[in-house]
């Protein structure tokens, strides 16, 4: 082959390299239909509740509408579907949600068995157990022979059944399937301990207890729970644009975008501001959406470090810190690939 022919085939396949993937069945779909159909939790506190307007809020629900921004240029192009903890995972086989943000841990059974992608994790979470301070337990291990209330079709429950034997201890479940019975449950005195992931835990003392001082979270941790939105499997596109979708919040905290901010940092002298932001077109065009796609997400729903504080952090009612959640840079493993 000549230097000439070879140089030919290789910018044909370098052109093809830039052009997104066919569309999947689920990309087509939602652009049709001009929405994302989103399942979230019932409602639980700083990840997806509804207020009393019916306005969705929380970190979760701020991962559908970075989707919405980036297919649709519009943050509202969501609708929210509520789903039990057992309803989650069929909803989204069935495909009667686009995706899936419902504080989902992301399991090996769950991405493979159960025909799932899991996108990126938004929130890094553990188990723990919630008891009454008046119960006097200041550790886990003291809850030998304790009621735990406890949501069935969840990895608390297994978690449980694991933790518990390999320390030799027993307990008593009550399971109960809806989150507000289950909470009225234990706050009633039927249950000894709460245990579900720390960040609901939070969520409940903070905002059904009558007094949140008088519960107590416990310090030990029995598991890892990468909290992830999820969609299903055989739609590339679709799982590249959820994915970037957050990757563009979370790199937009590390550059300094911000959703104040925004528009001022089109002329940034930064490379990768500009590519992110779409001053530099390429990245859009590889995803099958508007070049300002990022840009719309900062800009009306804000970046990870603005939806995290609004949502849980300290500008919220369960003021936690960020920890595993923070940025590479400080500490945590919240960490976007380079957007080129």
């Amino acid at each position: 082959m000549t230097l000439f022919k070879t140089l030919a085939v290789a910018a044909v396949l370098t052109s093809a390299a830039s052009l997104p993937a066919h569309a999947g069945a689920t990309f087509d779909a939602v652009k049709a239909k001009g929405f994302v159909q989103c399942g979230v939790n019932l409602g639980l506190y700083g990840f997806s509740a509804p207020d009393d307007k019916g306005n969705w809020a929380g970190l979760d629900v701020d991962a559908c509408r970075a989707v919405a921004a980036a297919m649709f240029g519009d943050a509202g192009k969501v609708k929210f579907t509520p789903l039990s903890a057992q309803q989650r995972l069929p909803a989204l086989q069935s495909g009667e949600i686009d995706m899936l943000a419902r504080n989902t841990t992301w399991t090996l059974s769950r991405d493979t068995a159960n025909g799932l992608n899991f996108a990126v994790t938004t929130y890094y979470d553990g188990q723990g157990f919630m008891v009454p301070r008046k119960l006097g337990v200041k550790s886990a291990k003291e809850l030998d022979g304790a009621t735990i209330c406890v949501l069935p079709g969840t990895t608390s429950e297994q978690n449980l059944t694991d933790w518990f034997r390999a320390n030799k201890m027993s307990y008593k479940p009550v399971v109960i399937e809806k989150n507000e019975e289950l909470t009225s449950a234990f706050f009633s005195g039927r249950c000894d301990s709460f245990s579900s992931d720390t960040s609901q835990l939070a969520a409940v003392r903070a905002n059904e207890a009558a007094n949140p001082d008088d519960y107590l979270i416990l310090p030990e941790l029995i598991s890892r729970e990468p909290l992830t939105p999820v969609v299903r499997h055989g739609d590339d596109q679709w799982l590249d644009l959820v994915r970037w979708s957050i990757y563009a919040m979370i790199a937009a905290e590390e550059k300094g975008i911000t959703s104040k901010n925004v528009d001022q940092m089109l002329t940034s002298p930064d490379p990768e501001v500009k590519r992110i932001l779409g001053a530099t077109p390429g990245n859009g065009q590889s995803l099958g959406v508007d070049e300002k796609w990022a840009y719309n997400i900062v800009k009306q729903v804000g970046n990870y470090g603005e939806s995290f504080e609004r949502n849980v952090g300290m500008g919220s009612k369960l003021k936690v810190e960020r920890g595993l959640n923070a940025l590479y840079s400080h500490g945590g493993l919240m960490y976007p690939p380079p957007f080129k």
